[in-house]
């Protein structure tokens, strides 16, 4: 009823993150099922796109399973998240999105820890000649985004409890750090 009310709401688009757990972004072949029957869902309420990740035990894009996953997206946007992170060589995973034409989108701190540790890795994947948007995100705040768009050239930001208040997911929205963030990244 959320997610239904959410669209319904806003004439924004809506991207839906599916995760069954938050354990891992390692799931098991009935988790994938599960993944693709609340994908088909999402895409009936009339969701804009679908968020999520798939690593195998090598903590590598695990593809078999993208494109399980990818085959019920049809038309919706496709985002692979932060799993990103967690690969061992964010290049070679880029590389390995990069086949999949309905991946538009890849959210990223540029790997573990502090995103402000991963500009340089950052710079050299929105650099990489592929059709994918780099959406930096993780670690953001009002302090830290002027020099990390300075630093990566990025040009897509996604922001979470740095935009709420309290600074935390049960935060509210908060307006006026809303408006400070569109003069900064002007």
């Amino acid at each position: 009823a959320v997610i239904e009310s959410t669209i319904k709401s806003t004439k924004l688009p809506v991207n839906v993150m599916i995760r069954p757990h938050s354990n891992s972004f390692v799931y098991a072949g009935f988790e994938i099922e599960n993944m693709k029957k609340d994908i088909d869902i999402v895409k009936s309420l009339g969701a804009n796109g679908v968020v999520f990740g798939v690593l195998n035990e090598n903590h590598e894009i695990d593809e078999d399973k993208l494109k399980t996953l990818l085959e019920v997206c049809d038309t919706l946007d496709v985002t692979f998240h932060k799993a990103i992170d967690r690969t061992p060589n964010i290049k070679k995973a880029i590389k390995a999105l990069a086949k999949y034409p309905q991946v538009t989108t890849v959210l990223t701190a540029g790997g573990m820890g502090n995103i402000e540790e991963n500009l340089e890795i950052l710079k050299e994947i929105i650099k990489m000649p592929t059709h994918l948007e780099i959406l930096l995100g993780g670690g953001l705040t009002l302090a830290n985004v002027e020099n990390i768009k300075a630093k990566t050239n990025a040009k897509s930001f996604h922001f979470g409890t740095c935009v709420r208040t309290p600074n935390s997911h049960n935060g509210n929205i908060d307006e006026e750090k809303l408006k400070q963030l569109i003069k900064l990244l002007k």
